[in-house]
């Protein structure tokens, strides 16, 4: 049952509106946008799903096709304290949109996601979705900007993930054909068209079968590695560093880290590594973009996955599993965990003549190794498509 049915069966009529937000995958740029970083990113031709209509009396009333708990409480009386479910994002999101705006109306809902959880910023594009429909109860006029910082305070002070805003920026500002080229640092931006003279290809969703929760992750942690990584080089360079928490790698200058990454722990080593090579592979791949050369863009792909693996420690054993496959699989240009790696799904970039190779070659050594993830996991055909609609 998708969600306007559920909403008719429910409510025993037609929502006054509904809304879409894509999911999003970042080929290049992986785990360096919380570090000021450089990102490439297309957002997919599925998403979140919102079906809905404006209740008066203020209450918010959502029910969630991928989840069993109903979310139901006020727009002037949120929980100041999340309560540990899935609906702490919507709990967020509306503390983030009344700080700015006068709340009075609530609304009656049913969401659904089009793919299984992890990897794709599901987290994110609930927020976005939920925010577009409570903005649009409420008569309130949203900018891109506007949404994409919402949603990302929404995670970071009420969720708890310390997420940059790779997920939000790509599920707002994506175009489909146009890889987007996003500095973290200033926010500025590119929209590169897909070049006539690349190779035709199709977006592959390899679903590990694990869900995963990035708040009781390693994902905050990897953070502090990275800021205590800046904080030292910059102490060691003699320079002037301020808070702790407001320090990052696009602070310290690469020459910085070739001449003191040795007095570094190896782990704060490790995660520098990555950065500065990532940097590298998102500015060479807008490039390689932007001149058609799919086969050069795919590679740098690849090594991005192989570093998420040695120098961020980020892949669980499914994940690295299906990397190795993926590598190794005629037809694929090139492909990497996407979202925090510690589970959830791997993407790529692939030749669709090899479709139905990839699916076979890939499900059968998969499952040859994880076998108890038979009917978990699950492979998916997507498109570039555009960001959510204000």
């Amino acid at each position: 049952m998708n969600a306007l049915d559920k909403y008719r069966e429910l409510y025993r009529k037609d929502p006054e509106y509904t809304s879409f937000c894509p999911y999003r995958i970042s080929p290049l740029g992986a785990h360096i946008d919380h570090q000021n970083g450089i990102i490439n990113g297309l957002a997919i031709d599925k998403g979140i799903s919102i079906c809905y209509s404006e209740k008066r009396n203020g209450i918010v009333e959502l029910t969630s096709l991928n989840f069993e708990k109903r979310a139901q409480f006020h727009v002037e009386s949120v929980p100041e304290i999340k309560e540990g479910d899935w609906a702490d994002h919507l709990r967020g999101a509306t503390i983030q949109l009344g700080r700015r705006n006068k709340l009075h109306a609530g609304m009656s809902a049913i969401i659904e996601g089009s793919l299984p959880i992890g990897g794709l910023s599901s987290s994110a594009a609930v927020i976005i979705v939920f925010l577009t429909a409570l903005a649009k109860v409420n008569g309130i006029h949203l900018g891109q900007w506007e949404l994409i910082e919402m949603a990302k305070a929404a995670e970071n002070e009420y969720v708890g993930v310390n997420c940059g805003k790779l997920d939000q920026s790509c599920e707002v500002l994506c175009r489909k054909d146009h890889l987007l080229y996003l500095d973290c640092l200033d926010d500025s931006y590119e929209l590169i068209a897909k070049n006539e003279a690349m190779p035709e290809f199709k977006i592959a969703v390899f679903f590990s079968g694990l869900e995963r929760s990035l708040s009781n992750s390693k994902y905050n942690l990897r953070q502090d590695e990275c800021k205590a990584a800046a904080y030292s080089l910059l102490a060691y360079a003699g320079d002037d560093y301020g808070k702790f928490n407001e320090t990052r790698l696009r602070d310290v200058d690469e020459k910085i880290y070739e001449a003191y990454k040795e007095r570094l722990p190896q782990n704060f080593r490790k995660r520098a590594d990555h950065y500065y090579s990532e940097i590298a592979r998102a500015r060479k791949g807008a490039e390689y973009w932007r001149n058609g050369q799919l086969k050069e863009y795919g590679q740098l792909v690849f090594e991005s996955g192989l570093s998420s693996i040695r120098n961020y420690e980020c892949g669980c054993p499914e994940l690295i599993r299906l990397y190795e496959i993926m590598t190794k699989s005629e037809g694929i240009y090139g492909g990497r965990f996407s979202g925090a790696g510690f589970k959830g799904c791997c993407m790529a970039l692939v030749d669709p003549y090899y479709l139905e190779e990839i699916e076979a070659t890939v499900t059968q050594e998969y499952l040859k190794s994880f076998p108890e993830l038979e009917g978990k996991y699950s492979f998916h055909v997507c498109e570039s498509a555009d960001g959510v609609k204000l």
